[in-house]
Formats: C-alpha cells, structure tokens, sequence
C-alpha cells in the first residue's frame, strides 16, 4: 500500500472513530456487538459519517448476518438492506443468511470532503426477516482497483414488468459476486474492462441437469458489460457493449450514473437490457475491483467466495429443482451434496473431417463399487464440455460418498454430432475437486493432478488420478 493510500485509509478510520454510528432520532438499537449495526423492521436508519480525502469510488464493505432468515426456506429467504449516500440510493444488499457473510459493495464516485451512508431495512425482505447485523462496517476510497469500480455497471433488479414481483431478487436469483478482467485494445495504450456477475441460479435458460454438467455449478455466470477506456481512463465513445437477450452482445444506448452504465436484469436467465423498467425498487453495485485467477475456470470465483455455493444449493432445494431421493442413475438432478465438483483443463484439437467437435465427460470409480463409472454428462452428447481452457462439471455420486472414497477419475471422449470429427481432446490438469458439505458449503479440495491425456477416437478414455 502507498503512502498516499495508507494515508486515505488512516484517515477514513479517524473520520469513522471520530463520527461514530449515528441513529436516526426517536428511534431504538437492538444490543449488538461493538462495531456493529443493527438494523430492525420497524426502526429508523442508521448512519456511517466519514470522510474522504480524495475524490473518486467509494465501497462498503461488512460482515451481513440475518437472523431467522435462510435462502432454503420458503418466506425467510433474505433481509435486504437499502444503501443511500448523500441521500441518493446506490445499492441494495440481500442478505441470505443467518451466518455472517463478508460483503463489498460499491458506492459510486464521492468528492473530497465529509459524506454520509444511510442503511435502511429494506421492504423488500422476506416476511421472517425482523432484524439484519451488518458487523464492522468500514467505507473507503481505495487507491487500488479505482478504473474497475469507476466503470462498473449498476444492475437493476428484474421486475417481469409491467405485471411481475418487483422484488423477485431478494428470493430468486439473486446477483452474488461481481469481478472484472481487462485486456489491451488494439489501439496503444487502451484497455478493454468486461465486468461479469454471479447470480444465485437462472429461473429460465438451461436445465439444472445440464448446468451441472457442462458448467459445474447451478448458478448463473455471465458477462454483463464490456467497454473500452483511453489511457486516462476515460471511456472511448461508442465501444460500450452488454450482454443482451439471447446471449446476444448489442451496444449500450442507455443512461450513465457519471461513468457507471444503468443495465436491468430482463430476462428469466439473466441476460441484460439498458431501458430501465420505471420504479425498479432494487439495484445492485457490487464491488467488482477484484479479478480472476490467472489460468481458471470462472467457478473459481465462487471458489473464494464459499458461501455463494450455500446460497446456491439452498435455490435447489427451495424450488424443487432436485429430486429426493438423490439418485445417480437417474439423468435428474440430485442432491448438491452428493456431487464430486471438478474444475480441470483440457484443449479440443483441429479435426480431421467435416463433423461436430467431440465433446468430454469426467467419470468418478468408487472404493466400494470400482465396476461403476459415474459419469457427469450421464451418458448425454449434448451434456458434455466441448470448449478450451480451464472449466467445470459436476459428477453425481450414491448419497453418503466422501471424498475419501473416491478410487478413480476419468476423462471420456464422446462424438457429439453426425459428422465424422477425428479431433482429439488433451486434459492438462485437474485443479481441485470438492464436495459440499451438509451445510451445503465446499470442503477442501480431495485431488489435483498435473499431466497430459490426448484422448483419441481410437483410446477415448484414460484414468487422470487414482486414489
């Protein structure tokens, strides 16, 4: 950390000890532990005065807690808190759980000078919701990450409007985590920013069994914004994109909050649009300065953020999204818990013959039963993985297996079209391989294994790791 931001963030600490919490008058706190906030259905605002010692972004960042409230459960799936600065709302926070949960959120662009943070109980939490514990709040302008937030976009909540629920994102889908990744542009010295968002499940799109397959996870992993800034950091006008209906990239034409674009959640499986439904009660400014690891699946995201698989699994269960009992046999999704997630890299060669691409599945043998391959696309072309890089599936396992348990893992090659494709498929890598456990949250990594597997229409399979 530089001089210039030690100092910022000294001085936002003396601003904060110096103003402490400030409740509206009239109004009662709940005891709570020192440092943090409490905030009740029936009560009044509480504030955060500090004071910036330089212009630009501003995030909050706290430990969410919510009492008597679970994202499993029907009626009690979030508190939402409502963030004002200066009296303009910037952001709003769904709280899915009991336990606290560390959150960041951005807060838009401040001047030099004093400023206040309103918090609020939102009317938007779930009917169980009573009370929600925001724990060491802290709000800071930081040195690092400043182009990233400064460009962020703000993502409106989906209504179905003119005759959805308003609100349908602080019990569905909820937005989780947001990151950005830059690259160079063509013209020197410019960049590309692209800001991706994680959100809790899709209500539309493609089915659980096939997330789990193809992508290793139920939740929603999309791209949303993508813009081109100069070398001041300054947006370059005309290159702004979103991630439109379809899945379709259209250029953004809609309005800016200084720099942050104003995008919606338009769709049942997330995708975007920049005309904004009139009175949208809620919107979300996650804190997206941070980036992916280098070399891995977006997965890995949550990865570091274990709770988004919680919030996650318990959409499933709510929503009769598995079948109970969990059955691997069955080409339904099962329980979360009795799934091996694997995140590996593998490369599809050049073909030989005009055809489709092969596609890959992993295969999981256990201790008790080695004659059975447990396969994530369950014995489906059109569930296995076809792409480069780094990426993720799932392999559906007998209730009760541990990792422990596990004697093998396998790649498979499968021909996924009518041509005549001879292209071989190569695995360079397993990176980690889970199992959540029974509070749906990810256990350690059980296996990785670094090598070099060519898979081949004539040896379409090999083992990768043996326990």
């Amino acid at each position: 950390m530089g001089s210039r931001a030690r100092h910022a963030a000294s001085f936002l600490t003396a601003a904060l000890a110096a103003a402490p919490l400030a409740l509206v008058p009239g109004t009662a706190a709940r005891a709570a532990a020192p440092g943090t906030i409490v905030l009740e259905r029936d009560g009044g605002a509480r504030t955060i005065a500090f004071t910036a010692d330089r212009a630009g972004e501003a995030v909050l960042g706290f430990t969410a807690a919510a009492p008597d409230v679970s994202w499993g459960r029907a009626g009690a799936e979030s508190a939402v808190v409502a963030v004002a600065v200066d009296g303009r709302h910037v952001t709003d926070v769904v709280v899915p759980s009991s336990d606290p949960v560390p959150r960041g959120f951005g807060l838009g662009h401040v001047e030099e000078g004093p400023h206040e943070v309103t918090l609020r109980f939102a009317d938007a939490s779930a009917a169980a919701a009573r009370s929600v514990a925001l724990a060491a709040p802290r709000v800071a302008v930081p040195e690092a990450g400043q182009l990233a937030l400064r460009h962020a976009p703000v993502i409106v909540g989906r209504t179905g409007w003119p005759f959805g629920d308003p609100r349908q994102n602080a019990r569905t889908d909820a937005p989780l985590v947001a990151w950005h990744e830059t690259r160079p542009a063509a013209t020197a010295g410019h960049r590309v920013i692209e800001y991706s968002l994680v959100w809790s499940n899709e209500d539309g799109g493609t089915d659980t069994p096939g997330l789990l397959a193809r992508w290793g996870r139920t939740s929603d992993i999309e791209w949303t914004y993508r813009v081109e800034v100069d070398a001041s950091g300054a947006r370059v006008p005309g290159t702004a994109v979103y991630h439109g209906p379809f899945h379709v990239t259209l250029n953004f034409a809609g309005r800016y909050e200084r720099d942050h674009p104003v995008l919606q959640t338009c769709t049942q499986n997330n995708n975007l649009c920049d005309v904004v439904s009139p009175g949208a009660p809620l919107r979300f400014l996650p804190d997206a300065s941070r980036t992916r690891p280098d070399g891995r699946a977006r997965e890995a995201v949550m990865d570091r953020e274990p709770w988004t698989y919680r919030v996650m699994a318990q959409e499933l269960v709510r929503e009769g999204k598995v079948e109970a009992p969990s059955d691997p046999a069955t080409p339904e999704a099962g329980d979360p818990r009795a799934y091996l997630f694997v995140e590996f890299a593998m490369d599809v060669g050049a073909g030989t013959a005009i055809g489709s691409a092969p596609g890959l599945a992993l295969g999981v043998r256990l201790k008790g039963d080695p004659s059975v391959l447990y396969r994530s696309d369950h014995g489906r072309a059109d569930r296995t993985i076809g792409r480069d890089g780094a990426v993720a599936t799932a392999v559906e396992l007998p209730p009760g297996t541990r990792p422990s348990d596990i004697a093998s893992v396998e790649a498979v090659r499968r021909p996924t079209g009518l041509g005549n494709d001879r292209a071989p498929i190569t695995v360079t890598a397993i990176h980690r391989a889970f199992m959540l456990d029974d509070a749906f949250l990810p256990g350690p990594s059980a296996l990785t294994w670094d090598g070099a597997v060519a898979l081949t229409p004539a040896e379409p399979s090999a083992v990768l790791w043996r326990g």
